[in-house]
């Protein structure tokens, strides 16, 4: 098993694969950023009721839902899997091309992405993340702010993000991908106590 990864050192997956099972991390670009703490017990109540919504909406449709921990390998090229160094474990993806998944998880840029914003992973999915699924071409890609009851949906015009449509999470929200699908938001935040 290889030490630790150091925050200023550059690994590939090859090495993501040696590190302690017991702590998350993600590569971009080389670069290793810790996943730690767990998230919260609002964020994992956020996260199950959406695998929820979005499970039943995909059961007879050919788009598989995958939550946290799940490995995104985002290569360059076609470099092997051991050259490769980005890996990232979005709070939820949704792949709808069979051929980009194996037994590590998913090769290649997921449809969907939804990620759910904590106090300790906020900068890095809205700046680094953000940039990384853009450039993957990760067609839609939603930024859900639990405290401010938000999402932010991004949506690939050509090879860019356009402008994010920001809405409220009060009533529901439909993915440009899959405009039957409602995320029906009372549901998701039904046991997450308001802020006073």
């Amino acid at each position: 098993m290889q030490p630790k990864p150091r925050e200023t050192d550059r690994y590939t997956y090859a090495d993501y694969l040696r590190w302690p099972g017991d702590e998350r991390w993600e590569l971009i670009d080389g670069e290793a950023y810790a996943m730690t703490p767990a998230p919260t017990p609002n964020h994992q109540t956020i996260e199950a009721e959406l695998i929820r919504q979005l499970t039943n909406y995909f059961l007879d449709k050919p788009c598989r839902v995958f939550p946290a921990p799940f490995d995104v390998r985002l290569p360059r090229g076609a470099e092997a899997d051991d050259a490769v160094n980005t890996v990232v474990q979005p709070d939820i993806a949704v792949v709808c091309d069979d051929a980009k998944i194996d037994r590590r998880g998913c090769r290649g840029a997921p449809d969907w992405v939804i990620e759910i914003l904590s106090p300790s992973t906020a900068g890095h999915d809205q700046v680094r993340k953000l940039a990384l699924y853009e450039r993957h071409g990760v067609k839609e890609l939603w930024i859900v702010h639990p405290d401010d009851r938000i999402v932010m949906a991004f949506r690939l015009e050509g090879d860019r993000y356009g402008r994010p449509e920001i809405a409220e999470t009060r009533e529901t929200t439909a993915p440009a991908l899959f405009p039957d699908l409602a995320i029906d938001w009372a549901l998701v935040f039904a046991k997450i106590p308001a802020e006073s």
